[in-house]
């Protein structure tokens, strides 16, 4: 595995690794935006050890990830809207204000199980286990 590699499977541990703990204290709105980006560089670490580039853009790594996910029956093909989905929580956790901003602490724990699946799989792709 490459150096570049290891260093986005880090990221995305320690943003799973914080989205939990942050649940655990019941703070939904950042647990459910560190679900999101260790999906993200999940993603990233897979087109990136696939293509050798990076996305460049959100909407850039989801088409590239989808698209390579097509090719990889390893991947649940559910992992390409989970990215979609899970955006959202960072932008109603980044943007949204007054009521209804927040988001509840079951949908930001879903989240972190379905990230669980995303980044274990990818991992297990890449030759490393999680």
């Amino acid at each position: 595995m490459t150096p570049e590699a290891t260093f986005y499977l880090e990221k995305v541990r320690q943003c799973l690794s914080n989205a939990r703990a942050i649940l655990n204290i019941g703070l939904s709105n950042d647990a459910g935006r560190n679900a999101y980006l260790a999906a993200f560089h999940a993603a990233q670490v897979f087109i990136f050890t696939s293509t050798g580039k990076v996305a460049k853009t959100r909407s850039g790594l989801r088409s590239e990830f989808s698209r390579l996910a097509k090719e990889e029956p390893r991947i649940d093909k559910s992992f390409s809207s989970f990215l979609a989905h899970a955006y959202t929580l960072k932008e109603v956790a980044d943007y949204e204000m007054g009521p209804g901003s927040d988001i509840l602490l079951e949908r930001s724990a879903a989240a972190i199980e379905t990230a669980t699946h995303v980044i274990d799989c990818i991992a297990g792709l890449i030759g490393e286990g999680s």
